[in-house]
């Protein structure tokens, strides 16, 4: 018996686990593209001198989608 609970103020479903109620987090299907040398040369760059951009695309979780379209690009 499911018994999760929907927020309407701010939209997450909730779910029972022991007393308390968590988010029912998930995670969106992203497509996989191949990066190439120029995607893993640019995240080289970006873990080394732009760590607050490359941890933003982390978050995101688009760091591939960005890298490969600068390998495309490239």
């Amino acid at each position: 018996m499911d018994k999760c609970i929907f927020n309407e103020s701010n939209g997450p479903w909730y779910e029972p686990v022991g007393d308390y109620y968590l988010p029912r987090l998930e995670l969106l299907e992203e497509e996989q593209r191949p990066v190439g040398i120029w995607g893993k040369r640019s995240r080289q760059y970006l873990q080394k001198h732009r760590k607050a951009l490359y941890n933003a695309l982390l978050f995101s979780g688009k760091p591939d989608g960005r890298l490969s379209d600068i390998n495309q690009q490239a």
